[in-house]
C-alpha cells in the first residue's frame, strides 16, 4: 500500500518495541505522520531497562517514507496525554488513526500462579498500565480523532475474543488485562459506530518481539535457531506483520465492517493479501487450536 496513508495522522500509544514499533513503521511505509510514544527514551529507559526507544521508533518510521514524531508520554498521567493531543491538534489539526498498544506488564505478572499466591503489588499495577493507560489515552485522543469522520481506534490485545472466551491465559491478572482490552474495543465500537469512526480489537500471533528474540538466545535473521526448543515457535511473526494489517484497515474506506469486532493479523492477511517480511502468511491462532493445543506435532505446514 505505497503512500495509501499520505496526508492520515496516526498516534502510536506504546510504540517503543514488539507491536507498537512495527505497526508505527508500517503506517509510516504507507505515508502517515506518525506519534509514537512511550517511557523509553535516549535520555532515560523506563523500568523494562532495554535499549528501544521512542526516538529510534520515529526514525525508522521516517526512513520507511512516513514522518515519525516521537513524544516521551506517560499514559498513566492525564496531563501528559493531554498535552501529547494538544500537541498533535495544534501541529495536524487531526487524528485519524490511534493504537492503544500500551502494555509494560512483562515483568509483573507470574505464569500459573493464582491469584491468592501472586504479587498483589505487581498484579495492580499490571492492570493500570495495560488497561487504566488505554482509557486515558482514548478519553483524551477521541475528541480530536471525531473531528473528521472515518476514524479508527485499535486496541491491541494478545488473543482474539473467541480463543480468550474458553482458555486460561498465564495468570488472573493477565487474563484480565488481556479480556478487559476486548472489551474496551466491543464497548468503544457501540459508542463511536453511531459518531462516524471504527474501534476495533487486534492480536498478533507469536510475536517475534525484540524481548521474545533475547528470551530465546536468537537474532531476528537466525531465530529458526530456537525451534529445536521450542518447535511451535515456527508458527512466530514479525512485528511488522501485524503492523501492515494496521495499514491496511487505515487505508480501507470499508472499514467500518468491523467495527466492535476481534482481529488477528493472519485472519486480515487472508482478508487483505499482505504477507510478513518473508512472505508467508502465518495464521497463529487457527495453528494453536489445531496443532498446538491439540498435541499435535509442530508443522506449519497449510498454516504459512
Amino acid at each position: 500500500m505505497p503512500q495509501s496513508l499520505r496526508g492520515r495522522v496516526a498516534l502510536v500509544a506504546g510504540a517503543t518495541r514488539g507491536a507498537g514499533r512495527g505497526i508505527a513503521v508500517e503506517l509510516g511505509a504507507a505515508g502517515a505522520t506518525v506519534y509514537v510514544t512511550g517511557r523509553s527514551t535516549r535520555a532515560h529507559r523506563s523500568e523494562y531497562d532495554r535499549p528501544e526507544t521512542i526516538e529510534d521508533t520515529a526514525d525508522l518510521v521516517t526512513e520507511a517514507g512516513g514522518e515519525g514524531i516521537a513524544v516521551p508520554t506517560d499514559h498513566l498521567d492525564p496531563a501528559q496525554v493531554r498535552a501529547l493531543v494538544d500537541r498533535i491538534a495544534e501541529e495536524r489539526g487531526r487524528l485519524d488513526v490511534l493504537v492503544n498498544d500500551i502494555w509494560g506488564g512483562e515483568h509483573l505478572f507470574a505464569f500459573d500462579t493464582p491469584l491468592w499466591e501472586h504479587d498483589l503489588d505487581d498484579g495492580l499495577r499490571l492492570l493500570r498500565l495495560a488497561v487504566e493507560t488505554h482509557a486515558v489515552t482514548s478519553h483524551h485522543a477521541l475528541p480530536l480523532l471525531l473531528r473528521h469522520p472515518g476514524g479508527l481506534v485499535v486496541e491491541m490485545t494478545d488473543g482474539t475474543a473467541e480463543y480468550n472466551r474458553d482458555r486460561y491465559r498465564n495468570s488472573f491478572f493477565y487474563d484480565l488485562a488481556k479480556a478487559s482490552v476486548l472489551r474496551m474495543a466491543f464497548a468503544l465500537g457501540h459508542e463511536l459506530g453511531p459518531r462516524g469512526a471504527t474501534a476495533l480489537a487486534l492480536t498478533p500471533g507469536w510475536l517475534r518481539s525484540e524481548m521474545m528474540l533475547d528470551a530465546f538466545g536468537v537474532r531476528e535473521d537466525t531465530w529458526r535457531d530456537a525451534l529445536e526448543e521450542v518447535p511451535h515457535f515456527a508458527i512466530s511473526e514479525t512485528p511488522r506483520y501485524v503492523g501492515r494489517a494496521v495499514a491496511a484497515l487505515a487505508a480501507d474506506p470499508d472499514v467500518a465492517r468491523f467495527n466492535g469486532r476481534s482481529l488477528s493479523s493472519g485472519g486480515l492477511a487472508r482478508e487483505y493479501g499482505f504477507t510478513d517480511l518473508d512472505g508467508s502468511r502465518p495464521d497463529a491462532w487457527r495453528y494453536l487450536v489445531e496443532v498446538q493445543d491439540a498435541g499435535r506435532p509442530a508443522d506449519t505446514t497449510g498454516y504459512r
